[in-house]
């Protein structure tokens, strides 16, 4: 009863949604209140009925009622309760109700504290938001019934079980933060088509837009470096990042999004660069209606992925194109008010952020070159291809280059017109250190061509970490005041500042973690006895034996692993090899010690025919850096976020362009 309940309130939300894309954008055309106003009422309406529906998918699985297709499919009875709940996103149809719910509520969200909002805007963009959600309840209802009973009427006694790589608690918490970064982009896009339906793109539409594409970024930057961090624990395999086209069809807007925040800054502080925030908004959304294709339609195959039938790939594919479509319509349409009415120099601020925009935009879709070729070249009767890491490597990282470049120069260039020669003045102590690093590093890892590239890019990584602490230095005059002077400057510094400080030191770390790793990580593959012992890194690894173990759904091979170095214990590691019943699978489950600088990473095999066992044993150098870095990017976000400047509940202004001029624009 409580799953047909569940399914009522998808079908109930489903007119819902219909009548608050039409009756607000109607009123807003017709400068009728009473109509634009019905937008904020309808979105709490709608989230609370997707909300309903959520929490009855979820009773069905923590419950384990067999009888809904969907729970027997994708649960088991001896499931522990965490992956019981996380099996509700752990599916195609259960993962597209989370999707929704997320969808809603960001309107929400946006209808309960854009009370500063002019009325028009806010209806306009709620009706876009409501009208992409009416897109996927469709799909949803007639394609991916989440509540569908099983046919023949039968209870089955147990469920066939999730997918063993997602009962972890990595993948219980990814799906959430990947979702919320996928569709807080549709706000950014609900914001961009309203602002074009009103033909007005000013300083003040960028203050709005800006905190929820800001949102959006966070939760992608989370979402990826937790599937990264999944990715290299869980799979077994000693990598944190493999090119797969799941993985690109998250970084791919994550990209572009980068782009639209910094964009967005343009729009803010100079009134410029307004068809282009516009068309990276449009942009951005749309890669990630993309992702989901490329996930929910069956066209690749990923550990990621979730494989279904054709007519799902079909409908999203349909979705996709009408939003594609009508949305570059619209802009070609309404792109000739978008004149910028900030005049700049190339060499400024603005030029600056334009290239960081170019640049980020080119990867992306280099990227999304790179993951599409296979499909197109197979589409076109042209063979099966493969693009794997070599091409993204050789395409990708000479965009990085320039990209961290400019990310130390950008800061200190002034708005409208700048001194370069100044600006570079000023970094005399980054190139310093720069080079220094390059030196010892190439020096040290014993030089040669093969160590040089991992020397540029720890140099190069010195320069932006280096770079950004002399732009934050000079705006409290470090060194040319008193020190308390100096401190009180820095304490009273915006948040704003202090978040692009974070994020951009966050990507001098996580170039750190790339390389290093990339460049000096090792890996021996080989039969053990109990008892014997292999080097690696100055370290030993000895194998202590294994032993056969029963978990709560699974069977496991033990393996027993002494770290040691220079005949002093440092760790014993715990490898797994697991056997789920349900659904019968194999996994590998590594066991990792770390000194919070580098990894010492163990995996046990099946046992050999000389009673032995195959082992792996890997050395990860400054792989932590990666997450290190990953998390000061997303507190940068955050950081961002919190300053006062960029809340959206902020009081009412008259007039947009009162606002513009009430409130001063953040310097990043």
């Amino acid at each position: 009863m409580i799953a047909e309940l569940g399914h009522f309130c998808l079908v109930l939300a489903l007119f819902v949604a219909i009548t608050q894309a039409v009756v607000p954008m109607v009123g807003a055309h017709r400068g009728d209140a009473a109509w634009m106003g019905l937008a904020r009422p309808a979105s709490a309406v709608l989230f609370t009925l997707i909300t309903l529906a959520f929490l009855a998918l979820m009773h069905a699985f923590v419950v384990s009622d067999f009888s809904v297709m969907n729970v027997f499919q994708n649960s088991h009875t001896d499931k522990p309760l965490l992956y019981k709940i996380s099996g509700v996103w752990g599916n195609h149809e259960g993962s597209l109700l989370l999707w929704i719910l997320i969808l809603s509520g960001f309107g929400l969200a946006v209808g309960l504290v854009g009370g500063n909002l002019p009325p028009s805007l806010r209806a306009r963009t709620l009706s876009i938001q409501a009208l992409i959600i009416t897109g996927f309840l469709l799909f949803i209802l007639f394609t991916s019934n989440p509540f569908a009973r099983i046919p023949d009427g039968s209870l089955p006694l147990n469920g066939r079980g999730l997918n063993p790589l997602l009962q972890d608690p990595g993948l219980a918490f990814h799906p959430p933060m990947l979702y919320a970064g996928y569709v807080g982009f549709s706000m950014a896009f609900s914001f961009a088509i309203a602002a074009l339906i009103e033909g007005r793109v000013d300083a003040a539409w960028a203050r709005w837009v800006r905190p929820w594409t800001l949102v959006a970024w966070i939760f992608l930057t989370f979402g990826i470096a937790l599937g990264s961090w999944w990715a290299y624990y869980e799979l077994g395999w000693g990598g944190w990042w493999f090119w797969d086209p799941v993985e690109n069809a998250s970084f791919i807007p994550w990209l572009s999004g980068t782009a639209l925040l910094h964009s967005a800054i343009v729009v803010e502080k100079r009134d410029g660069l307004k068809a282009w925030t516009i068309l990276l908004a449009i942009i951005t959304f749309s890669l990630s209606l993309l992702g989901t294709f490329l996930v929910r339609s069956g066209v690749i195959t990923s550990v990621h992925a979730f494989a279904s039938d054709p007519t799902r790939g079909l409908f999203i594919l349909g979705l996709l194109l009408v939003t594609v479509g009508g949305s570059f319509t619209l802009f070609a349409i309404r792109a000739p008010i978008l004149k910028g009415g900030g005049l700049f120099a190339p060499i400024s601020r603005e030029g600056g952020l334009l290239i960081n925009n170019l640049l980020m935009a080119t990867a992306s879709a280099t990227v999304l070159l790179g993951t599409l070729y296979p499909l197109i070249a197979d589409s076109l009767d042209l063979g099966k291809v493969t693009v794997g890491a070599p091409f993204f490597n050789s395409v990708f990282v000479p965009l990085m280059v320039p990209t961290m470049l400019l990310m130390a120069i950008g800061p200190l260039l002034a708005w409208k017109r700048a001194d370069l020669k100044g600006a570079l003045s000023r970094l005399w102590v980054a190139l310093g250190v720069s080079i220094g690093v390059f030196a010892v590093t190439f020096l040290v890892t014993g030089g040669g061509m093969a160590r040089l590239g991992a020397a540029f890019g720890m140099g190069l990584a010195a320069w932006l970490f280096t770079g950004t602490l002399v732009e934050l230095g000079g705006r409290v005059r470090l060194f040319r005041a008193p020190f308390a002077e100096s401190a009180r400057r820095l304490i009273n510094l915006p948040r704003s500042t202090w978040g692009m400080t974070l994020a951009h030191l966050g990507v001098a770390v996580v170039a750190v973690g790339a390389v290093g790793n990339i460049a000096w990580k090792q890996e021996i593959v080989q039969s053990m006895k109990p008892g014997e012992s292999r080097e690696i890194a100055g370290h030993t690894f000895t194998f202590d034996g294994a032993k056969e173990i029963q978990g709560p759904n699974y069977r496991a091979i033990q393996g027993t692993m002494r770290l040691s170095r220079n005949g002093e214990d440092v760790a014993t590691l715990f490898p797994e090899k697991r056997t789920y019943d349900s659904p019968p699978m194999p996994t590998t489950e590594a066991a990792i010690h770390t000194n919070g600088v580098s990894d010492y990473y163990a995996v046990v095999g099946d046992p050999t025919e000389d009673g032995g066992y195959v082992t792996r044993f890997y050395y990860e150098p400054v792989v932590p850096f990666l997450w290190y870095g990953a998390l000061m990017m997303g507190l940068g976000g955050l950081a961002s976020l919190a300053d006062r400047r960029h809340r959206v509940g902020a009081p009412r202004l008259r007039h947009p362009k009162a606002a513009a001029k009430a409130t001063p624009a953040p310097a990043e």
